[in-house]
């Protein structure tokens, strides 16, 4: 089964000020706001929506294809792909614009102030969809280029190919219009509680008028775990999914992909979509150990056991 991952490819640098931002932020003097924060090192990860979902079916045996473009220092990124046995042949080069990347200053206090820089990812990638089989695929919209999470739905849709739309942090730059033609005719809605209501705010739908539009609508909750729910014969019916305690927590970052790479897993398997879920959730566990997004490693075995000891 060929799994089509559209979305954005980033370098997340990390650092760590040793003291408080509000130390050194004098209020009546924000509008001429001019300050210096000495970091304690940069830690640099691979991160990006396409890349995270990517790496974790990576770990479950697939190889998915990763739709997405990158700049002219992608150079490492390529060989960490390469590593985890992940083909680079669909993703864009554009030789003038860097990877995207996110500048991330954390403060004692656990305040964060973040420079994004979308580089690449302001062009589309490129893809020729017609050397796919749509019995034979499965795609999933992750948040990245603003023209490929509108145009690729409706490319899945003329072609029947059945596709995940997961707006996230890309909601605020979509329009009403463009959403709802991106969630009109999908498998799989799926989003966390606080953008199913940004959702519904730019809609003007309801979850049950959501489900009219989506087959399915996959609300994650964080700690809380997961609520799956389907329209049948007019009514809704929700599944809550429990969440997996994991071992500790280090950093929640990336376990909302590592979600959406087990829901797929479990999809390709011919799992149904409450079994599916419940995969997400165990693989959004080892996500939530670790710091950073592609960190993380487990065997199928370990996995395996892990989901049996969560759920039977």
């Amino acid at each position: 089964m060929n799994i089509l991952v559209s979305g954005s490819l980033a370098y997340d640098r990390i650092m760590d000020f040793p003291g408080k931002f509000v130390d050194h932020i004098l209020p009546e003097k924000i509008h001429i706001l001019n300050v210096c924060f000495v970091i304690e090192g940069m830690r640099e990860n691979f991160g990006g929506t396409a890349g995270n979902v990517a790496y974790a079916l990576s770990l479950l045996g697939e190889a998915p294809i990763v739709v997405a473009t990158a700049g002219r220092d992608f150079g490492p990124y390529r060989e960490w792909l390469h590593k985890n046995s992940l083909s680079t042949q669909h993703i864009t080069l554009i030789q003038d614009e860097l990877t995207a990347g996110a500048y991330i200053t954390t403060d004692k206090a656990d305040n964060q102030i973040t420079a994004f820089n979308p580089g690449a990812m302001k062009f589309s990638a490129a893809f020729d969809f017609d050397t796919l089989n749509p019995r034979e695929t499965v795609a999933i919209v992750s948040p990245g280029n603003l023209n490929d999470m509108i145009n690729f739905p409706q490319v899945f849709k003329k072609k029947s190919i059945p596709y995940i739309f997961d707006p996230g942090q890309s909601l605020p730059a979509l329009n009403s219009a463009d959403l709802g033609k991106a969630i009109d005719g999908a498998w799989v809605l799926i989003c966390n509680d606080y953008e199913l209501q940004l959702t519904m705010n730019k809609t003007g739908l309801n979850s049950d008028k959501l489900l009219e539009k989506a087959e399915w609508l996959i609300v994650t909750r964080g700690e809380y775990g997961s609520i799956v729910m389907v329209k049948d014969n007019g009514i809704v019916k929700s599944t809550e999914i429990l969440p997996i305690i994991p071992q500790r927590v280090c950093d929640p970052t990336g376990a909302g992909d590592a979600f959406r790479a087990g829901l797929l897993k479990g999809l390709v398997s011919g799992k149904d979509m409450v079994y599916s879920a419940k995969m997400g959730s165990v693989c959004a566990a080892y996500c939530v150990e670790v710091y950073g997004t592609q960190t993380y490693t487990f065997t199928l075995e370990a996995f395996d056991k892990r989901f049996t000891i969560s759920f039977g």
